[in-house]
Order: structure tokens, then C-alpha cells, then sequence
């Protein structure tokens, strides 16, 4: 790992956080503050990466403050500042250790107490950071995080037993978002595919479900903190609950964990993510076409189009089963918005391969497109295959692929104009003299899919849902009229 000084600024949310309005999830306040005992030792905590990050940050939050702390995701006022690392691709690495060294940097200003640096990157790399950076305080990685608050208290960090909040008023987790109405619930742990190029089981180990009770119980906090949106998110979504069959014949697979959701809360709106063809079931599909609150939107990582390259990677599956797959979805959820994630470049990779998975996007027509240029894990089985792409061939490809997906987006969006749809409001515009708010629709995802713009929505707030006709349509993006709520 290379060591600089010649940092960016430090990457933070300006957000702090402060216990809401159940015992079990507490909202955003955008205000000055931070959450917790006004006396308390005042914590920033910095996440990197992934959603499910996001999730543990949100955890870890919460057990702060269930101690004794003041806790913000902003870094101004802080005695300790907690970096929440990613570890998935060379450019996260570098940004995880470029904000801890950020933090080092702060600390030998005199401006905090302690540093310290958690999770994914942490797991992979500990002993090397530990002798490259030995201004940090602690380490802890992925499987050491239940340690946080003993060692911050060992270290004089947080108030000793007996000046934290009782168990019972202790929240689970302490919302991190700007979009409060909007939140992620973390499924299961770890990963049991070997894909060739990812590192994920390196870091989060073997596949591991949280049980059912406990998920049914986080979403109706998280339901009852005003989250009117719950996001679905795992390594594979479709993997839950096959570690615990192993144990008990009977125990719940994903089917069974959704529909305890659906019992168990009011939260009107599920969206499933990372979803393998594979592991989609007549069953989940029947289920997505029967209940309105699991939306009609499915995010299913393919991965590549060619089989070749599929084989290569060492995926569960190849392009018939994709069809077959997204055959079934299409027939029985008629108003479907499919999300699709692409590597490009993976080594060996040739243009007849790329043509390949251009002409299976193609067929298929996914809605939503992610492409991202394939980048060497240290670690993994594609670490040492031959037939590397070169990089400037790796950003072509992605810039033909994307320029290529425009105009399908495009087109399914040209199909939206004129129909009514259910909207969810994220933010108001007061400043745009063109449109009052921007929200979304059933078929937009939160930060990586596009959005709708609406016109004249007098007295909205976000969280509201309501009813809007669209009127255009734009390359990712959506016009419409609100009609009211409802």
C-alpha cells in the first residue's frame, strides 16, 4: 500500500443523527448536534463503500450511543473520529486509506483523540495497515466489530458500565441517510459463490442468514422511524435461509422471509437487490406478481453476456438460465423494471465476447445498466489469469456499452409518458422555478437509477407518496405532473 500526504479533502456527510421516535431505529435530524448523551464523548463516524456498509455503520451507531456517546457523521467537533473502510476494488482501498490518513493527519493537529479504522479493508489488510499506519488507535475488522465498544472504553473512549442508556430505550440503528424515508435491510452476511474476480468471501466469510424474527423485527422499527421504503441487499439475496436448511429442513427461505415482512410491517414499499438468476424461484416470481409492496423491480447481476466469459468467471449460471429467467419475470409482472450489473474487460475477453453480451442486452432490454471495468483483486482466482485487456480497450467498451444502453433506457422511458404512476417524494426544489420536487417511481432505486422530476407538487414533503402522469421522458430520467397524494 502506498502512503501519501498529498490528501483530498476529507470525505464526510455533513449529516448529524440523533435518536427518533422508536426504541428500535432512530432518524437524521439535519441540524447541528449530534445523538446521544449531551455529556457524552462526541464520535464521527465515516462510512466507505457499500450499502451494506452503510448498514453496519448505522449499527454501530446505535451501540455508541446505547453507551454513552454523542454521534454524528460529521467530523467537526469530534474527539474520534471511526472510519468504516471498503476493501472491494483498488480505487475504495485507496479512498479508505486515504481518510484515515486524513484523520491521523487531524489528530496530529491536536484537533482529535482517536482514530480508528473498521471493516472490510481492515479484514483483509490489518497487520500490513497496523505497521503502515501506527497512528491509529485501533483495528478492527469485519469479524472483530462486537469489540468496538469494549475496546473504545478500554482505551477511555466512552463512559465506563453504568453511565449508558438502559437496554430497553437502546436503539437497534441510527438512520445515516439524507432520504430518512429510505433505508437498507441487510439479509444475510458473507457469500458462498466462488466468483472468479470478487473478494467478498475473503472479507465477509461463508453465507450466514439473520434470522427471520430479527429481520421482521428491524423493519418495523425501521417502519415505525417513518421508513417508507426498505431496500432488500445481501451478497445474494436468493441465497437466503439455505445455510439454515442445512441445519433444519423446515427452516424459512427467502419466499417465507418476505412474506414475515409483509405480515410483520406497514412499510409499503420492498425493493429486492442482487438477485441471481440462479437462485430466482417460480415461487419468488408468483410472489412479486401477487404483492403490490414487493415492487415490481428486480435487481439481477448477470455479470457478463458471453458463456465463455460466465464459465471464466466462475458464475452460477450462463445465458440460457438468464433467459429462461427473465422469461419467467416478464410473463407473470407485466409492468417489470429489470437492473442488470455488467463486468467489462474481465481477462481473456475478446471483441466477440463483448459483441456477445451487447446483442443479450440487446435481447433482453433491461431497463437499468450498471457497466464497471473489470479491476485485479488482490486475492482472488482471476488475480493470475492470463489475457489481461488492456485499460484504454477496458474504457472503450464501457463507453460503447453505456452509449449503447442510453437508448434502450431511453426508449422504456418514452413507453412511461402518459401513464400515472405511484411516486415517492425525496427532496423538495424550492430553488428551481421548473419543477417543485424530485422524486421517484416504482421503477427508480435510491442513488443509482434516475429520477422524476416533477411539476407544480404544492405541499409535499419527502416520505410523501402520491400519484403523477409523466408527461416526457429523458434518457434516465422522468417528467411528471403531480397529482396528489394517496
Amino acid at each position: 500500500m502506498t502512503r501519501t500526504r498529498d490528501l483530498p479533502v476529507f470525505p464526510v456527510s455533513p449529516d448529524p443523527v440523533r435518536p427518533g421516535v422508536c426504541p428500535d431505529v432512530a432518524l437524521v435530524h439535519h441540524e447541528i448536534g449530534a445523538t446521544g448523551d449531551a455529556n457524552g464523548p462526541r464520535i464521527a463516524l465515516v462510512t466507505l463503500g457499500c450499502d451494506k456498509n452503510t448498514v453496519d455503520s448505522e449499527r454501530m451507531m446505535a451501540a455508541l450511543v446505547g453507551h454513552g456517546a454523542r454521534v454524528s457523521s460529521d467530523v467537526d467537533g469530534a474527539e474520534v473520529v471511526i472510519v468504516n473502510t471498503c476493501g472491494f476494488i483498488q480505487a475504495a482501498k485507496e479512498q479508505s486509506i486515504e481518510t484515515i490518513l486524513e484523520a491521523c493527519g487531524m489528530k496530529a493537529d491536536g484537533t482529535l483523540r482517536a482514530v480508528v479504522a473498521v471493516g472490510c479493508l481492515v479484514q483483509r489488510h490489518g497487520d500490513e495497515l497496523k505497521k503502515e499506519i501506527p497512528e491509529v488507535d485501533l483495528f478492527l475488522g469485519l469479524s472483530e466489530l462486537p469489540t468496538l465498544v469494549p475496546e473504545l472504553r478500554k482505551r477511555g473512549l466512552l463512559p465506563q458500565p453504568g453511565d449508558f442508556v438502559p437496554i430497553m430505550e437502546r436503539p437497534l440503528r441510527i438512520l445515516s441517510s439524507a432520504t430518512s424515508h429510505t433505508s437498507y435491510l441487510k439479509i444475510s452476511e458473507g457469500c458462498d459463490h466462488t466468483c472468479a474476480f470478487c473478494a467478498i468471501p475473503l472479507m465477509r466469510g461463508l453465507h450466514r442468514s439473520q434470522p427471520v424474527e430479527e429481520l421482521v423485527r428491524e423493519a418495523a422499527g425501521l417502519g415505525a422511524a417513518g421508513v417508507r421504503e426498505i431496500n432488500i441487499v445481501s451478497q445474494d439475496t436468493t441465497w437466503y435461509g439455505r445455510d439454515l436448511r442445512r441445519r433444519d429442513r423446515d427452516a424459512p427461505l427467502l419466499a417465507d422471509m418476505l412474506r414475515a415482512l409483509l405480515a410483520g410491517t406497514d412499510v409499503p414499499w420492498y425493493r429486492l437487490f442482487y438477485m441471481y438468476p440462479s437462485g430466482i424461484t417460480r415461487e419468488i416470481v408468483e410472489l412479486i406478481a401477487k404483492e403490490d409492496r414487493v415492487l415490481p423491480y428486480l435487481d439481477m447481476p448477470i455479470q457478463h453476456g458471453s458463456d465463455r466469459i460466465l464459465e471464466r468467471m466462475r458464475r452460477p449460471e450462463r445465458q440460457a438460465t438468464i433467459r429462461e429467467r427473465v422469461g419467467w419475470l416478464r410473463d407473470a409482472v407485466p409492468d417489470l423494471t429489470l437492473r442488470t450489473t455488467v463486468i467489462v474487460g474481465f481477462p481473456g475477453e475478446t471483441d466477440e465476447d463483448f459483441q456477445e453480451m451487447l446483442e443479450l442486452l440487446d435481447e433482453i432490454q433491461f431497463e437499468r445498466v450498471g457497466a464497471f471495468g473489470y479491476s485485479v483483486e488482490e486475492g482472488t482466482r482471476a488475480e493470475g489469469f492470463d489475457g489481461r485487456v488492456p485499460e484504454d480497450v477496458i474504457g472503450e467498451r464501457v463507453e460503447r456499452l453505456m452509449d449503447f444502453q442510453r437508448g434502450i433506457s431511453f426508449d422504456r422511458n418514452l413507453d412511461l409518458v402518459g401513464t400515472t404512476t405511484t411516486v415517492l417524494i425525496d427532496q423538495l426544489t424550492d430553488d428551481d422555478p421548473e419543477f417543485g420536487a424530485v422524486g421517484r417511481t416504482m421503477g427508480q432505486a435510491l442513488d443509482i437509477d434516475g429520477v422524476t422530476h416533477l411539476i407544480t407538487p404544492a405541499g409535499v414533503r419527502p416520505g410523501d407518496m402520491g400519484q403523477a402522469r409523466v408527461v416526457s421522458a429523458l434518457d434516465y430520467d422522468l417528467i411528471a405532473e403531480w397529482i396528489g397524494n394517496g
